[in-house]
């Protein structure tokens, strides 16, 4: 009778491994462009060298073609938006130091560059009962995650085209990762291919459909 019940509980404890979401923790890599040379300081403040940082991908890395990509950008607006790569780095391109926090635990600091997504929601015309961005991404087009616009507007929230002067490696999400400032991040979504503007605040994404706390904020809990 014990033999059995401890071979119940073995059992159980497999399955629900098993079960859980599972991620792939690694360090970049990345061939640079000729011409990149990669920042090692920004605002006098260190940064972490791109080979040093770990990375977690749902699949694997995506791979995108920055000759054919394309970001759409609809939902709740006005003028639906479908940009090309050569688009995105028309817009103003913001520097930004930023730490990215992993909820296991390690962390990074790095110099993000990209356009601001207000400015890209300002062409797209935001209507009033927008009040969450949906981000879909090549590994996950049902939703990865979502943030709050008045988050987005408020902390200038940038698309990360360049990692510490590099063009983002296509393990790091090319052509952009979000760079969702004091975010944990599962929130900083990489090979964005659709940007929903959207009233749905019960919507959750991959990690959040999981467990993970829908705000994400470092200084508060991962989970629920």
């Amino acid at each position: 009778m014990q033999k059995s019940k401890l071979l119940f509980l073995t059992l159980s404890a497999i399955l629900t491994l098993v079960s859980l979401p599972l991620s792939a923790c690694s360090r970049v890599t990345y061939t640079t462009v000729p011409g990149e040379v990669e920042a090692t300081e920004f605002q006098g403040v260190k940064l972490t060298a791109i080979k040093d940082q770990l990375n977690n991908a749902l699949k694997g890395t995506q791979v995108i073609n920055k000759d054919t990509y394309k970001l759409t950008v609809d939902g709740l607006v006005d003028h639906p938006l479908s940009l090309s790569y050569a688009d995105l780095q028309a817009y103003p391109q913001i520097s930004q130091l930023m730490d990215l926090n992993c909820v296991e635990g390690w962390n990074f600091t790095a110099k993000w560059t990209g356009p601001a997504l207000s400015a890209i929601f300002k062409d797209a015309g935001v209507k009033p009962d927008a009040v969450i961005a949906i981000f879909y991404t090549a590994d996950d087009p049902k939703g990865y995650t979502s943030l709050d616009l008045k988050y987005l507007n408020d902390n200038n929230i940038i698309l990360g085209m360049k990692l510490n002067d590099i063009t983002l490696p296509p393990d790091r999400g090319f052509p952009f990762q979000v760079v969702a400032n004091g975010k944990f991040g599962y929130k900083w979504a990489k090979w964005v291919t659709r940007i929903e503007l959207s009233s749905n605040t019960n919507f959750r994404g991959y990690w959040e459909s999981n467990g993970y706390n829908n705000d994400a904020s470092i200084n508060g809990p991962s989970g629920n």
